[in-house]
């Protein structure tokens, strides 16, 4: 089961853009699919560069608190990173190959509302996300 976590931590602390950072950066622009900190990795060192895995893994971290990046975890529990429009939408993502389609969803905002308000809730967030299998897989 893949879990999305599309709720942006924008932090008041600026943080230092490095060049790693803009290289971690570069991978993901690139990207269609969500990615590991692996795959990033392992793109980043095919193109020569030497960085840690480490790195790896705490810069997407910081582009995720940023609200640079969106998360999701696959079925294996392992976190995917993706760049992501900053308006709130929901993704179709392929099983077989990982391609994401940024979608509105009108109706799911309608019964989210509806829900929460029947219920006596505030201050709801939530996230969409539909999996299946794409028309080129």
């Amino acid at each position: 089961m893949w879990t999305m976590s599309s709720e942006r931590s924008r932090s008041s602390v600026a943080r230092r853009p490095t060049q790693q950072r803009a290289r971690v950066l570069e991978i993901v622009e690139e990207s269609e699919a969500f990615l590991s900190a692996q795959d990033v990795h392992h793109k980043l060192r095919s193109r020569g560069e030497t960085v840690g895995l480490s790195t790896v893994y705490r810069n997407l971290q910081v582009l995720a608190d940023e609200g640079t990046v969106d998360t999701l975890r696959n079925e294996d529990g392992e976190v995917m990173y993706r760049l992501c429009t900053p308006k709130h939408h929901h993704h179709l993502v392929c099983r077989s190959c990982g391609r994401v389609v940024e979608i509105k969803g009108p109706a799911v905002e309608r019964w989210a509302d509806r829900a929460a308000e029947e219920h006596g809730y505030r201050d709801v967030a939530h996230t969409v996300e539909i999996f299946g299998v794409c028309s080129s897989c």
